[in-house]
C-alpha cells in the first residue's frame, strides 16, 4: 500500500480542502485515482486513516529491530512505511566500539612515550658507558 499523504506530499492532519488541492495538482494519475478513491469521502478517508496509523506503526517498530528493507527498496512503493532504523543499533554498537578503542589508545599513547623515552635514555647511557670503558 502506497503513503498517500507521503506522496502527494501533504500531512495526514491536512483539510479535507489541502488533500482535494493536492490531488488536483498530481501529475501521476494512478496516484491521482486511488488518492481520490481513498481520501476524497470522509468514510473512506477514516478507514484509510485507521490503515495508514497501523502500517506507520508496523514499519516503526521493524525498523527499531533492524527488519527494515528500506535501504534495499529506496525510492520504491513498498518502502513507504519502511522508515530507516534510527542509525540502526549495529551502528550505536560499533560507534561505541571505536569510543571505547579510542579512549584506550589514548590512556595508553603516554605510556609509550615514557617507555621511548626510557629506552633512548638507557641506549645513549649504555653507549656512554661503552665508550669510557673501552
Amino acid at each position: 500500500m502506497r503513503d498517500l499523504y507521503l506522496r502527494l506530499g501533504v500531512s495526514p492532519t491536512a483539510s479535507a480542502e489541502e488533500i482535494e488541492r493536492a490531488i488536483r495538482g498530481c501529475a501521476n494519475q494512478s496516484l491521482k485515482a486511488d488518492a481520490q478513491a481513498a481520501l476524497g469521502s470522509p468514510e473512506r478517508r477514516a478507514e484509510y486513516d485507521e490503515m495508514h496509523q497501523l502500517l506507520g506503526d508496523i514499519g516503526r517498530l521493524r525498523a527499531g529491530l533492524g527488519l527494515t528493507h528500506a535501504p534495499h527498496w529506496h525510492g520504491d512503493a513498498a518502502n513507504d512505511f519502511s522508515p530507516p532504523g534510527a542509525s540502526s543499533t549495529r551502528q550505536a554498537l560499533l560507534t561505541r566500539k571505536l569510543d571505547v578503542a579510542l579512549q584506550q589508545y589514548q590512556h595508553r599513547r603516554p605510556r609509550r612515550l615514557w617507555l621511548a623515552v626510557a629506552v633512548s635514555v638507557g641506549l645513549v647511557v649504555a653507549h656512554l658507558l661503552g665508550r669510557l670503558l673501552a
